[in-house]
């Protein structure tokens, strides 16, 4: 059997990078997933009808998950398509980085706004929803960053900080509903974020890891899984860091 049969999984910034390739390898462990995106084009219908092909129903929904309301507005309609929602994948983010004495408000508030106010959005919103199931895994995609900091990423590195802080807070109180609550902390790894990057540089960072390379996004996919199956009953609170030994 599958680690996900059955089991209803929404994923947001499923568009791509790390966020599609949680959602391609949940939708190959079984289970039914809703993309949340920022827009449908092409690329999200091409992704939908491929991940379709096990006989899972893979749909994509349009929110700006740091919007309250449309959040809630998503999630209600999801559960009426699905019947029920098991795990919650909080992967929208974006960077907009600069040193502090330069950093806009704009700046800072967008990160906060996009990164962690969209986790609170879709837990608010699923509470009730997984109480009354008396069960969940939520799943906050965090950083290294917001574990260790970085110069020039305050805004990015707060709001990651933030979603450990959330995380644990979440466990705690959710704990005894049967709902569990975990986060991934990524080191460096190959997206569209890190393609920008020189050769030299990503040469330079790998030299810094101790297992001498950087990480896939297939690497945190399969994390997600564990994570988000019975496999890992007994776990929450936590947050894994899945850097390659960079942070040790």
């Amino acid at each position: 059997m599958k680690q996900l049969e059955n089991k209803v999984a929404i994923v947001t910034g499923a568009a791509r990078g790390i966020g599609k390739a949680i959602a391609t390898r949940f939708a190959e462990e079984g289970a039914n997933v809703a993309l949340l995106v920022r827009k449908i084009d092409d690329n999200i219908l091409k992704m939908q009808e491929e991940l379709q092909k096990n006989g899972n129903i893979i749909k994509a929904y349009v929110a700006d998950a740091s919007d309250f309301s449309a959040v809630k507005n998503v999630v209600d309609s999801i559960h009426a398509d699905f019947g029920k929602i098991d795990i919650l994948v909080n992967n929208a983010g974006i960077t907009k980085d600069g040193l502090m004495m330069r950093m806009s408000e704009e700046q800072w508030d967008d990160v906060i706004r996009v990164n962690l106010k969209s986790a609170f959005n879709f837990i608010h919103a699923l509470t009730p929803i997984m109480m009354r199931q008396k069960r969940g895994s939520i799943i906050n995609m965090t950083s290294v960053v917001g574990v260790h900091g970085n110069a020039g990423q305050a805004n990015y590195a707060a709001s990651k900080a933030g979603m450990i802080g959330l995380t644990k807070s979440i466990a705690q109180e959710l704990g005894s509903r049967g709902i569990r609550a975990n986060a991934i902390a990524p080191g460096f790894i190959l997206t569209d974020m890190t393609a920008t990057l020189s050769e030299e540089v990503k040469t330079k960072w790998c030299q810094t890891i101790p297992l001498r390379r950087a990480g896939e996004t297939q690497d945190i996919a399969n994390l997600a899984v564990f994570l988000a199956s019975d496999q890992s009953a007994y776990i929450t609170g936590q947050v894994i860091q899945i850097d390659g030994g960079m942070n040790m």
